[in-house]
Order: structure tokens, then C-alpha cells, then sequence
């Protein structure tokens, strides 16, 4: 839950600069839509990046800053192509155009990709620590819990029961 507000607390200051950013280029300069989205994702990205590294995701191995920055990227391109999907349905599929719908198209194309990140930076950006102290929580043993020998899964079965164990 902790690591969770953390990584909304920047997704919400990136959304601001990605909203901020985005309006800016798109209504003040006359930029198109996916275009100032385009641009403003990449500040917003490389905001969050450090952000969520050096904050959020501080307790995680850090595996190469180079390969978590391209793949923090990567994984934002796609983030980036959902809200596309969202802003090209609205503007090209439902032919609505104009600042009230650019932003709805925003807001829920930023929010599908944000889903998507949350996953996605935990699965392959910012990874577990190599002790297990993914969260800083370690579980405590106590009278009804059942350890898991070395090399099995949680989920498998051991092969034979034995009365007493």
C-alpha cells in the first residue's frame, strides 16, 4: 500500500505536468493533439522516472540505471500509444474535437496507462530486492503458518503426506 501512494503521488504530479504540458502545446500553440501529448508524456516521463526511482521504488535493486531508463521508456511508449488509442478514437472514431474533448480523452487514455505502467515498472523496471524485502515487511512465522522447503514454490504439493506435519 505504501509503495502504491508513493507511485500515486507522482503519477498525479505527472499527470498535472502531462495535462499542463499537453494544454500548453495544444491549445495555446496550436499544436495537434497527439503530437502535445506526445511531448508532454516525455516530460512527464522523465520526471517520473527519477521520482519513482529515487522515491518510490528506492528499496527495489537497482539493476543498471541504462537498462532501467530504456526500459522505463519503453514501457511509457506504450503507456503512451493507450492514450493515443483513447485520443484517436475520440477525435477520429467519434469525430469530437475541441479543448473539453481532448481533455476527457486525456483523462481516460492517462488512466488506462497508468494501470499499465503500475504493472509494468514493478514487473521489469524496478525490481524485487534480491533478499525478498520487496516492501520492507517480513513475513513472521507463528503457530499455524507452514514453512516452504528450499526449492519448492508456494503453490506446489508436496508429493506425500506425512501424519504430524
Amino acid at each position: 500500500m505504501h509503495e502504491l501512494a508513493k507511485f500515486g503521488s507522482i503519477g498525479a504530479i505527472s499527470a498535472v505536468i502531462t495535462f499542463g504540458v499537453g494544454n500548453a502545446l495544444h491549445l495555446g500553440f496550436g499544436l495537434g493533439e497527439l503530437t502535445s501529448t506526445g511531448i508532454a508524456t516525455v516530460i512527464a516521463a522523465t520526471f517520473a522516472y527519477v521520482a519513482n526511482r529515487y522515491w518510490t521504488f528506492r528499496h527495489r535493486d537497482q539493476s543498471g540505471l541504462g537498462r532501467e531508463y530504456v526500459i522505463f521508456f519503453a514501457l511509457n511508449g506504450v503507456g503512451l500509444l493507450i492514450t493515443w488509442l483513447f485520443q484517436g478514437a475520440v477525435k477520429f472514431g467519434l469525430e469530437m474535437r475541441g479543448p473539453v474533448a481532448y481533455n476527457v480523452s486525456l483523462v481516460i487514455g492517462t488512466a488506462a496507462a497508468t494501470l499499465f505502467r503500475y504493472w509494468s515498472y514493478k514487473r521489469w523496471v524496478f525490481l524485487p530486492a534480491e533478499d525478498g524485502a520487496d516492501t520492507g515487511a517480513q513475513p513472521v512465522p507463528g503457530p499455524l503458518s507452514r514453512p516452504t522447503p528450499q526449492g519448492q514454490a508456494e503453490f506446489s504439493r508436496p508429493t506425500s503426506i506425512t501424519p504430524g506435519r
